[in-house]
């Protein structure tokens, strides 16, 4: 049986603009809508491509989406950033609507799309409980009955009638994932959030979603990780400039993202208009230079890595460090760095950050940099994600291993034998 059905769908957005134009336009193409006519302001058709910059007013981030997931089936959505995957998300969530095209969905949907999603922060953790209940249309019975069982899956009992505005990104994620899971929708929509638990809480989320397979019920899963996606999912689709370009077995769908994988963006400077970002903090530029004694250019197991950083701050007297995370292609966390403690107080304006990787710690294979500006060391204002991708490289010259080291990592470390 069909849970989900989604035909001919495309959202279109208009750059640096709050909604789609007039009210006289909005209601012309109400009225068109209405008639089954083409929408009359639909004039560009500039695909979603982050690699280049755009020169139209109008953007698509989901061109022609087609596809069904059925009952009982553990759907992985996985792709670059600004495929697509959050935006299609929203859509099936009810968050925003689609530009044009048709979805169906058979059942109630809990989503868990980004931290603090579906809570008022005013709110307590157990009152935030009841009214997500309520919006899923179950019974304060029904809730109570579930209550006990998402609070200890969540860990926060401590601080269960405290404000939410008051817990880590962490303790939200926690606490928000363990009431989408247990108050048993019909359809349970997943977006990346899950990176900001603890491995031991991912893993306890990969089996809760098992659980609700199991039982009949239907999960979508967005993530980076290629082995929660291989482990968890039954299908999966790949997302690439607002289009599926495969679909199929996890595996077979994983290689096909692998090996599209862009393996050398070694940097990029914008504008202020243009910089990723929010009202918090924008980037203005990031950059990899390889340190190596022969000052040759490359990336090898042997060439140090200086990444250095520079941002907008428009928070005033501001706390803040940068959390740095190496990721690996297939997307494990090889490590996570932070600046120095106690944070530094930044100014509104400018400032800049540097980060070196020492040589010979790296293995040979692709790697992304993706950081956020947290607050306080609890609360991120901004992830930038997936800002810098580079391959390390094998050292061709006098080297005497012709072979593939397994792992992440390959320290120099002090291993000798003794006869």
């Amino acid at each position: 049986m069909e849970v989900i059905k989604v035909e001919h769908l495309y959202k279109q957005y208009r750059l640096g603009q709050v909604g789609t134009g007039s009210l006289v336009q909005d209601a012309n193409r109400w009225w068109h809508k209405v008639r089954g006519k083409a929408d009359p302001y639909e004039v560009i058709t500039e695909t979603n491509d982050r690699t280049t910059q755009g020169k139209g007013d109008f953007v698509w981030a989901l061109e022609d989406i087609n596809f069904a997931v059925n009952q009982g089936e553990v759907l992985g959505i996985i792709g670059r950033n600004g495929a697509g995957k959050s935006s299609l998300l929203k859509i099936l969530s009810k968050v925003t609507s689609p530009t044009k095209g048709r979805i169906t969905l058979n059942g109630r949907v809990a989503s868990l799309l980004e931290v603090g999603t579906g809570f008022n922060p005013e709110l307590t953790g157990r009152e935030n409980i009841y009214l997500n209940g309520a919006i899923l249309g179950m019974t304060k019975a029904e809730i109570r009955s579930k209550f006990d069982e998402i609070v200890a899956f969540s860990g926060v009992d401590k601080y269960i009638d405290t404000p939410v505005k008051r817990y880590s990104s962490g303790m939200y994620v926690r606490l928000a994932f363990a009431v989408a899971a247990h108050l048993e929708p019909e359809i349970l929509i997943v977006d990346e959030v899950l990176a900001v638990g603890d491995v031991d809480f991912q893993k306890k989320c990969i089996g809760k979603m098992k659980d609700v397979a199991s039982a009949g019920r239907t999960v979508l899963f967005v993530s980076h990780n290629m082995e929660a996606v291989k482990n968890l999912c039954s299908r999966a689709l790949l997302l690439e400039h607002g289009t599926i370009i495969s679909e199929g077995s996890p595996s077979q769908v994983i290689e096909t993202y692998l090996n599209n994988r862009n393996k050398a963006d070694w940097g990029h400077t914008y504008t202020e208009l243009e910089a990723p970002g929010n009202e918090f903090t924008r980037l203005k530029s990031i950059a990899l230079k390889p340190i190596r004694e022969d000052g040759k250019p490359m990336i090898t197991v042997k060439s140090s890595l200086e990444i250095n950083i520079s941002f907008w701050n428009y928070v005033e007297d501001l706390a803040a460090n940068l959390s740095l995370h190496l990721y690996a292609a297939t997307g494990e966390c090889v490590f996570n760095v932070i600046t120095q403690l106690p944070p530094p107080t930044l100014d509104v304006g400018l400032h800049h950050a540097r980060c070196v990787i020492p040589k010979e710690l790296l293995n040979t294979g692709v790697f992304y940099v993706s950081f956020m500006l947290v607050q306080d060391t609890a609360k991120p204002l901004f992830n930038f994600e997936e800002v810098l991708t580079f391959e390390v490289e094998e050292e061709r010259e006098n080297t005497n291993w012709h072979g593939k080291f397994p792992g992440f990592v390959r320290p120099n470390v002090d291993f000798t034998l003794h006869t």
